[in-house]
């Protein structure tokens, strides 16, 4: 179709998804086709040679194909960052996770906590409990979710704990972000976008990758737990 870019993009940036892309189509005319999936789930996706014009990755998943080629490297710009946070169920106590040895014992106290398999909150979630030395004891009762929102495992009563990055629980409805894994046992994840080698409306996918790196975005990013990097 004529005016649609079509983008593939991390899960982190469905929440301003849609603000984002009434503006600019109310200023460029130009519609936006997304499909949103965790990072790895789309390099699968791609390497099987999904078609796309523009890709929103973390940074070191978008660096990765720049590297190969299959993302124009002049193209790329970081967009957002974003931390890892706890959720519970709406109404539900919230419980202490401001140090290390309180969400430690949080963590271990909880009957199941949910966290994501492909995600890069979920790589990093399984890094962090192997550290804090309780990966075998959350492992055991975890609730580990393929795709998709981990909050959404409280809704069920699955779980009392989502993990997963604080701008994809906050598109759960009915749950309560407690608050960030303290900031000292995390960096922040970084998203970035780029123009596909194989785009086929590059001028349209250029206006929308200066748009979302602009300081117009930053109201609509923040809003949806995102840090804009404008």
């Amino acid at each position: 179709m004529e005016n649609m870019v079509r983008v593939l993009s991390t899960l982190a940036l469905k929440g301003a998804s849609e603000s984002l892309a009434k503006i600019f189509q109310a200023a460029s005319g130009v519609q936006i086709a997304a499909d949103f999936a965790p990072t790895l789930n789309l390099l699968e996706r791609l390497k099987k040679g999904e078609a796309a014009d523009i890709v929103i990755l973390t940074q070191e998943g978008l660096s990765g194909l720049a590297a190969q080629g299959a993302v124009v490297p002049e193209s790329c710009v970081d967009l957002a960052r974003s931390f890892v946070g706890v959720a519970v169920k709406a109404g539900s106590p919230h419980p202490d996770i401001t140090t290390e040895p309180a969400l430690r014992a949080v963590l271990l106290g909880a009957r199941s906590v949910a966290y994501s398999r492909l995600g890069a909150s979920g790589i990093y979630f399984a890094q962090l409990i192997a550290k804090l030395g309780i990966a075998d004891q959350i492992n055991a009762r975890a609730t580990i979710v393929p795709i998709g929102f981990t909050a959404e495992r409280l809704i069920t009563d699955e779980a009392d704990l989502a993990i997963q990055q604080i701008s994809e629980l906050k598109q759960v409805r009915g749950v309560e972000i407690v608050g960030p894994v303290p900031l000292h046992l995390q960096s922040p994840a970084v998203f970035s976008a780029g123009r596909l080698a194989i785009a086929t409306k590059t001028k349209e996918a250029d206006m929308l990758l200066a748009f979302l790196s602009s300081a117009r975005v930053v109201p609509v990013l923040r809003e949806s737990g995102l840090e804009s990097m404008a």
